[in-house]
């Protein structure tokens, strides 16, 4: 049975971690959050310790590691300008790290990472849980058996969020990296994952709550449209009481993600447990397109219209 100790217990995410470290036979022994809404943690592991304090909760897992009772891993939920840091502690601590998307918000990190990989002699591993998705090993088999013409793709992804979504970190540039690095990067992993290296791109939209462009892989031509808009969700879909619209199109044929979730977070850390895990290389393909597309001009007058959204 492995340790863990989780950093952001109070996220969105949080649950789908404890999930993964119970449904692995596992045991989180403590867990930090400034936040205190926390009630979930009882489902899960009622018995971790808990701190609101950084500070507290470092001394408590440098405490267990003196003794010889340390943890194994620390897994990352916090803020996504967080990671860095977070890693880093977590490597000097004594500890594998599993860390939530982005893994860092500029590509020049991953080098530094790696640097105290090597020093510390602990491993990084990220959860890019679409790579694992049925539906994608799938694709990707069979465009392995596909001539060598490059696939044309359209990637449309809706996610509403209310009006407390720009005040908080996510809707702070600076802290998440803005809306392709908070809501893309799981997507624009996939696309390297399915399509190779990137050759070329350009940004048509990007504002904060919606974005979108294209991008030439090596093995695709792709338009993609980001948005937290609910107004941009399909009429039909939004008729339905749906918040959220998802639509990946390879050469007009739909790719069928909305199902197979639910357990995604508990594979990666049965990979990672069996020493199978993503780690920095696999990360840097996505952190430098959101990166790029973070920081290079819109291109004026260009079409960003999308044929699933009416704009």
């Amino acid at each position: 049975m492995k340790r863990f100790a989780l950093i952001g217990a109070a996220g969105y995410i949080a649950p789908r971690h404890m999930k993964a470290i119970k449904d692995t036979g596992n045991q989180l022994v403590a867990a930090y959050d400034p936040s205190d809404s926390v009630g979930v943690i009882d489902s899960y592991f009622p018995e971790a310790a808990f701190f609101t304090e950084f500070e507290r909760f470092d001394r408590h897992l440098d405490k267990l590691r003196r003794r010889g009772d340390g943890v194994d891993y620390v897994s990352i939920c916090s803020p996504n300008y967080l990671h860095d840091s977070h890693m880093r502690f977590g490597m000097r601590s004594g500890a594998d790290v599993i860390c939530e998307k982005p893994l860092v918000l500029n590509p020049w990190n991953l080098d530094s990472l790696k640097e105290i990989e090597e020093s510390t002699q602990r491993r990084v591993n990220t959860i890019l849980q679409l790579r694992l998705h049925p539906a994608v090993l799938e694709l990707k088999e069979s465009l392995a058996n596909c001539s060598s013409a490059k696939s044309t793709v359209e990637l449309t992804y809706i996610t509403s969020r209310g009006n407390w979504y720009l005040q908080s970190w996510k809707g702070d540039q600076r802290k998440s990296g803005g809306i392709a690095t908070n809501i893309g990067v799981h997507f624009f992993d996939l696309l390297g994952f399915l399509f190779g290296a990137v050759e070329s791109m350009e940004v048509h939209l990007r504002e904060p709550t919606k974005a979108s462009g294209y991008i030439e892989y090596e093995r695709a031509q792709v338009r993609w449209y980001l948005s937290l808009d609910a107004a941009d969700v399909p009429a039909k879909q939004r008729d339905a009481g749906m918040r959220t619209f998802r639509s990946i199109n390879v050469d007009g044929n739909e790719v069928e993600l909305s199902g197979g979730f639910g357990d995604l977070h508990t594979i990666c850390y049965e990979h990672i447990l069996s020493g199978n895990g993503f780690g920095v290389d696999a990360n840097k393909c996505a952190i430098s397109v959101v990166s790029e597309i973070r920081e290079c001009d819109v291109v004026n007058g260009s079409d960003h219209r999308h044929p699933f959204v009416a704009l």
